[in-house]
């Protein structure tokens, strides 16, 4: 609707997720250097965790992009299984054929097994991608554990990557998950963006369609952190209803109360309110730390 109004050759704020729009911040960098770090220790689990819509799908993928050619990779995006269910899955990811009516935990593990013997035998790495690893029941995860059993005097033969949410964390924090704790090589939680990289997500999405930053007002870009806190998704939620009722009045530049708009329509005036009010309490209390500071400062020149 607004593409051609604002000389955009794309969407640069659909959610949809298109690498040609990946940007990958100094937090994004530094989550995909633990986790390649990670894969190439000896161990077998890393693990990435992060709130709704940070971007961990997007570490996942460029993490994808920079393994090696010789690794095959089983991907598993809904983990809500059984430890059976889950074991068939793996099976299907690396094309393992199978007798459903031999199916049991055992009949599927030593398929298993056997196929990443075989696979090290060939010189081929071997990954399992859980993403909402969260979702995972306690049992499952012991069952990924038994399968990193098999291993050379130097390394695990299957590498496992664990993508979830917070919750994650404190599921592995269960005494009867210790021994699966204890084999994660690699651990990163994915925070939101800060003020800078929102501004720079921003005019980089804009970039790849041809557009300007410009397109929003300084006024604008600072409240996108204020109200979707640095979280992606949200920003591009929140931009895209910004573009259009900018559109539909006419305005060349989004500004910040044309931005505040789409953030009610999209979140809620209740949502909107209470994120305002609460950046102003932190502001708030920024100044007070400031001024005894300042205030302390001067007092000891006159000691």
């Amino acid at each position: 609707m607004y593409l051609n109004y604002f000389g955009l050759t794309d969407n640069p704020f659909s959610i949809a997720p298109n690498p040609d729009y990946l940007y990958m911040s100094p937090r994004h960098k530094e989550a995909l250097a633990h986790l390649t770090f990670g894969l190439q220790e000896s161990g077998g689990f890393v693990m990435l965790t992060g709130e709704v819509g940070t971007g961990k799908t997007t570490v996942s993928r460029k993490l994808l992009q920079q393994l090696p050619d010789n690794t095959q990779v089983a991907m598993i995006l809904n983990p809500t299984l059984s430890a059976l269910e889950l074991l068939a899955t793996v099976c299907d990811e690396l094309g393992i054929a199978y007798e459903e009516d031999k199916a049991s935990l055992k009949y599927f593990t030593d398929k298993i097994l056997a196929k990443l013997a075989d696979n090290h035998q060939k010189g081929t790495n071997t990954v399992l991608m859980i993403d909402e690893a969260q979702h995972l029941m306690p049992e499952v995860l012991e069952q990924l554990r038994l399968l990193t059993n098999l291993e050379t005097n130097r390394e695990k033969l299957l590498k496992v990557v664990l993508i979830g949410q917070p919750e994650l964390q404190q599921l592995l924090k269960r005494n009867e998950l210790r021994q699966l704790a204890q084999r994660i090589t690699a651990r990163y939680h994915l925070l939101p963006l800060t003020v800078p990289e929102v501004s720079a997500y921003v005019a980089h999405r804009l970039s790849v369609a041809n557009g300007d930053t410009s397109i929003f007002s300084q006024s604008a870009l600072k409240a996108i952190h204020q109200i979707t806190g640095g979280i992606p998704r949200v920003i591009n939620l929140l931009c895209d209803r910004a573009l259009t009722l900018s559109f539909t009045k006419q305005h060349a530049v989004v500004k910040k109360p044309i931005f505040l708009a789409a953030a009610e329509q999209i979140l809620g005036e209740d949502v909107v309110a209470q994120r305002i009010q609460h950046q102003k309490k932190w502001y708030m209390v920024a100044a007070f730390v400031v001024a005894l500071l300042v205030g302390f400062g001067l007092g000891r020149l006159y000691v």
